[in-house]
């Protein structure tokens, strides 16, 4: 990490020429500018400005009507990008370039409800203003390819090499293949501000995954846009591709995003208490249906969800089972909950804000968990299924009046036109699987 003289120093002595000026859109993903390092510094504090249609743009970056908060009628003004200097890093894996992530805020200099930094930012200030503050850790899988992008787009994602030909859940010697680009993932991660505490073959063909450490949960988040954002650029630096699609092999298990969350008042971590834990996962429990778009927010997210896929497919918790969507793992201050329903593919400030918001009234109701599950969750009978689709998962947030109350209708519409937009394109679209099974045959 960087603060302004260490910055200056490095300007002066032209190992940093570039800053990234980031944000994250509705779909997780950084966007932004690079500017000057010498004009950055004239007035760090200015910021630079964006067009306010990045918030209501789709996949393909066109601008989708139908947002009330950025429209043709109004002509697609500006936001104002203002650095958070408390995120400003070295980008080793640039040459000369820092970056710094930014919140968006409106011309009355007021935040951007709408904007994902935002939407963690209020229920942090819940958080807080209750007594308490939330540590966090993304452990993010992803698949990586031998094919570059630029050969992988050229292909229609078609037919790609994975980096490793069978199976490497912790196998060391697959692992050590790959090691020319997640070796360096490791380092410039770990040189950047983003401590690593591992990575390691995951359980599917290619698949991997890295665990960085614990923090804050608002800088967590950021870790993880940077991380994911970080591994794409290093990954194409080594003629490869990564890509964190929840489920981009139909024929292996999908990639996840597990969220591992305490709570902590001062130094201690409440979880340890009976009735806080019990509440705050009952909260969380008791929401996850509703909020499931902050946890699932693509079409393709939803495949992920198959027995024996190491996905869960109901909603229930137990200690240290890897079938239930909620496990409980560690002890003492390493007591967590560990949240497996994300996949990669998930925005982390909309999925950190979900577990605060569903732990915060957890607490205000003493809601009760279900009993403890045990045994093989994909076999039990009677458990809340995880809804099957974005389509009804959207459904399920739209007629939410508990994310209405927390996160307010502004952001659930805007949200939900969103989510709606992603179904309607994904329902348009003619897919492989429709010309393989019906082209010839039908």
């Amino acid at each position: 990490m960087l603060d302004l003289d260490t910055l200056r120093s490095m300007v002066a002595a032209g190992s940093i020429d570039t800053v990234i000026a980031a944000f994250p859109d509705l779909y997780g993903r950084l966007l932004g500018k690079r500017l000057d390092a010498s004009y950055f510094l004239d007035d760090p504090a200015a910021g630079t400005h964006a067009c306010d249609y990045l918030f209501t743009v789709d996949m393909d970056m066109e601008p989708v009507e139908g947002y009330g908060f950025a429209n043709w009628a109004r002509g697609y003004g500006d936001v104002h990008l203002v650095p958070d200097l408390s995120t400003l890093r070295v980008c080793t894996w640039l040459d000369r370039t820092a970056m710094v992530l930014c919140d968006a805020v409106g011309d009355d200099h007021a935040p951007v409800e709408v904007a994902p930094r935002t939407i963690l930012a209020r229920q942090l200030e819940r958080a807080a203003d209750a007594g308490y503050h939330v540590r966090a850790a993304s452990e993010l899988e992803y698949f990586l390819y031998r094919d570059d992008y630029l050969e992988a787009g050229r292909s229609g994602y078609r037919d790609l090499t994975p980096a490793g030909w069978y199976v490497e859940d912790y196998h060391l010697l697959q692992a050590a293949r790959t090691e020319d680009v997640n070796g360096a993932i490791r380092r410039h991660l770990a040189a950047s501000g983003i401590p690593v505490e591992s990575t390691k073959g995951e359980a599917a063909r290619g698949q991997h995954e890295i665990n960085i450490r614990y923090t804050e949960v608002g800088p967590m988040a950021d870790r993880h846009v940077v991380l994911k954002h970080a591994c794409k650029e290093i990954a194409d630096q080594h003629g490869a591709s990564v890509t964190f699609m929840a489920k981009p092999e139909t024929d292996q298990p999908g990639s996840s995003s597990h969220l591992h969350v305490s709570l902590w008042r001062n130094e201690v971590n409440v979880l340890n208490s009976d009735d806080t834990f019990r509440h705050f996962l009952g909260g969380w429990m008791a929401h996850a249906a509703e909020l499931m778009v902050c946890l699932a927010p693509t079409v393709n997210a939803y495949k992920r969800y198959q027995a024996q896929s190491w996905a869960p497919t109901a909603i229930a918790w137990s200690p240290d089972n890897r079938t239930t969507g909620f496990r409980i793992v560690g002890e003492g201050p390493g007591k967590r909950i560990e949240c497996r329903l994300p996949g990669a593919d998930v925005n982390p400030y909309l999925a950190y804000a979900a577990a605060i918001a569903g732990g915060l009234d957890g607490f205000e109701h003493g809601t009760e968990p279900p009993p403890m599950f045990e045994g093989d969750a994909y076999t039990a009978t009677g458990l809340p299924p995880v809804p099957r689709t974005l389509a009804e998962a959207t459904d399920r947030f739209d007629q939410s009046s508990f994310a209405r109350t927390v996160f307010g209708d502004e952001v659930v519409d805007h949200y939900v036109h969103f989510f709606r937009t992603e179904v309607a394109a994904y329902e348009s679209a003619v897919t492989d699987w429709e010309r393989t099974r019906y082209f010839e045959r039908i």
